[in-house]
């Protein structure tokens, strides 16, 4: 029987450096994952990133922060690489990259189009890719989505057609990576209380957000914080590994399929 416990398990988490990402870090670190390895995007996280490692560090765990532009496959096949060399073949993959962007389409440039593909659906594609080619047997591997796959709404066509792909992506990758005991998922957040989500909204917006979800009553802010998103991802990459091939809203009632 395979081990599906945290303890003593290698990670990798892309967007690791700050929000859900330092979280997500910070909670397996607590909960007895041994060596994690920490992506971080552009040199404006890198502060982020080295507090996060720092925090990982005096919590005993051999971490070590990585940057790349994920952009392209190249760029996802040297992030394991450079994994692999400082702290071994990752039993867990989790990636949080993203890029929202709220447009309506008659706006939307074909940069900004190709801008979000390349971030939200070929990133993650390449990402899961080189997952597949490296994770150790029994191993974990699970992608950030949105709960906009569930939600009939103008103006993210991008953003939630970016991400649209990857529900594709998970199962396709569930079935090739079964055999060898790999679990695949996607979990789709609600609007998180982050900078990712300020700044696309206005005031109005923001607060129609906050009230939205069954539960927005009983949440400190009103949307989904990212506190409440850990402990799923934790469950996911452990002992909810019997769970393969799909796509999880995790929003208190925003939005179902």
């Amino acid at each position: 029987m395979a081990d599906h416990s945290l303890k003593g398990k290698t990670a990798l988490i892309t967007g690791g450096a700050k929000n859900l990402g330092g979280l997500i870090a910070r909670d397996l670190a607590a909960h007895g994952v041994k060596a994690i390895a920490i992506h971080y995007n552009s040199d404006a996280s890198r502060p982020e990133a080295e507090n996060t490692l720092a925090d990982l560090k005096a919590a005993g765990v051999q971490a070590v922060v990585l940057q790349a532009d994920l952009t392209t496959a190249a760029a996802n096949s040297k992030l394991f690489a450079d994994t692999i060399a400082a702290i071994g073949k990752p039993d867990i993959a989790i990636n949080t990259v993203g890029k929202v962007l709220k447009k309506p389409i008659a706006e939307t440039s074909e940069a900004e189009f190709d801008e979000m593909f390349a971030i939200n659906s070929k990133a993650a594609y390449f990402f899961i890719k080189e997952a597949g080619l490296h994770l150790n047997d029994n191993g974990k591997l699970l992608t950030l989505v949105t709960s906009l796959l569930g939600a009939y709404t103008p103006f993210y066509s991008t953003y939630a057609g970016a991400k649209a792909p990857v529900e594709h992506f998970t199962r396709a990758a569930s079935k090739e990576f079964g055999a060898r005991g790999i679990s695949v998922n996607a979990i789709g957040p609600g609007p998180m209380d982050t900078p990712f989500f300020y700044g696309q909204e206005a005031p109005d917006a923001v607060a129609y957000h906050k009230t939205a979800a069954a539960l927005s009553a009983f949440s400190k802010t009103g949307l989904t914080d990212i506190e409440d998103i850990a402990p799923f991802v934790r469950f996911l990459v452990s002992e909810g590994w019997w769970m393969t091939g799909q796509t999880i809203l995790v929003n208190g009632g925003y939005t179902t399929k």
